[in-house]
C-alpha cells in the first residue's frame, strides 16, 4: 500500500466505493426506516447475549470521530450481579432525591409521558450495563499530563455510534444519567482523569415490554436548508 507523508506522518489512500444517486437513496431510505424503529427500553429480559456480540457493539462506537484522534472514552462493561446491584441501589438513591427534591413541577410534567421515576430495576435484569466514562486528559508517564479536546462532543458521538449498533445488532438499550454520577467512579474504582458520562443496559427487551405511545419530530420541524 502505497504512503504519502504529510507534517511527517504517513498517510494512506482513502478509497470507498462509489455508489449511484438510486441505490445511495435506497440505503439512505432504508437505513431511517431501520433506526426509526429503535427506542429506549425500560423493560429488559436477562436473555444471555453473547459476550462477542458486546466487544463489537463496542468496536463499533470506537470508529466514532474523535478531537485530534485522542478517542476519549472509557466504555466500562459490567455482568458482574454484585456490582450491578451495587450500581441500581446507589443510583436509585440518587434517583429517588432528585425526583423528590431536586427536580423542577415542569420537569416533572415533561417526564410525565414517559413513564419514568425513581425505581430503575433494569440495571440488575438486563444482562449488561455499559458505562460510559470520557477521559478529560491522558498521562504521559508518571505524572504529565496531555490533553484530550472535544471531550463531550466525541464521546457523544461515540455513543450515537454505540446506540447505533446495539439496535443494529437486534438488542435494546436505555441511555441512563443519573445525577450526580460519582458514584460510578467510586463504584468501578476509575482513574481521576476519568468521569461519568452515561449509564446503559443493554439486553432483549422483555417479552412484555411496553413504550411510550410518543412521535417524534418531523423535518420541517428540525431542519433548516440553505
Amino acid at each position: 500500500m502505497s504512503k504519502k507523508i504529510i507534517n511527517g506522518y504517513p498517510f494512506i489512500p482513502y478509497s470507498k466505493k462509489t455508489i449511484g444517486a438510486d441505490e445511495m437513496t435506497e440505503k439512505a431510505a432504508a437505513f431511517y426506516q431501520w433506526m426509526d424503529e429503535r427506542r429506549s427500553c425500560r423493560d429488559f429480559s436477562d436473555r444471555p447475549v453473547p459476550k462477542q456480540v458486546i466487544e463489537n457493539i463496542l468496536l463499533t462506537a470506537s470508529t466514532a470521530p474523535s478531537g485530534a484522534h485522542k478517542q476519549p472514552w472509557t466504555f466500562c462493561v459490567v455482568s458482574d450481579h454484585t456490582i450491578k446491584k451495587q450500581i441500581r441501589e446507589a443510583a436509585e438513591k440518587e434517583e429517588k432525591e432528585s425526583y423528590e427534591n431536586r427536580m423542577s413541577e415542569e420537569w416533572l410534567q415533561d417526564l410525565a409521558p414517559i413513564g419514568t421515576d425513581w425505581n430503575k430495576p433494569f440495571i440488575e435484569t438486563a444482562p449488561y450495563i455499559i458505562v460510559v466514562f470520557s477521559r478529560s486528559y491522558e498521562m504521559e508517564g508518571t505524572n504529565k499530563k496531555h490533553q484530550n479536546y472535544y471531550v463531550k462532543e466525541s464521546v457523544g458521538i461515540a455513543c450515537g455510534f454505540l446506540l447505533a449498533a446495539i439496535h443494529h445488532a437486534g438488542l435494546v438499550a436505555l441511555t441512563h444519567t443519573p445525577s450526580p454520577m460519582n458514584f460510578l467512579s467510586k463504584t468501578l474504582n476509575r482513574p481521576e482523569n476519568e468521569r461519568p458520562y452515561l449509564l446503559i443496559p443493554v439486553g432483549h427487551c422483555a417479552d412484555d415490554c411496553w413504550v411510550p405511545d410518543i412521535k417524534r419530530k418531523t423535518l420541517d420541524e428540525f431542519a433548516e436548508f440553505y
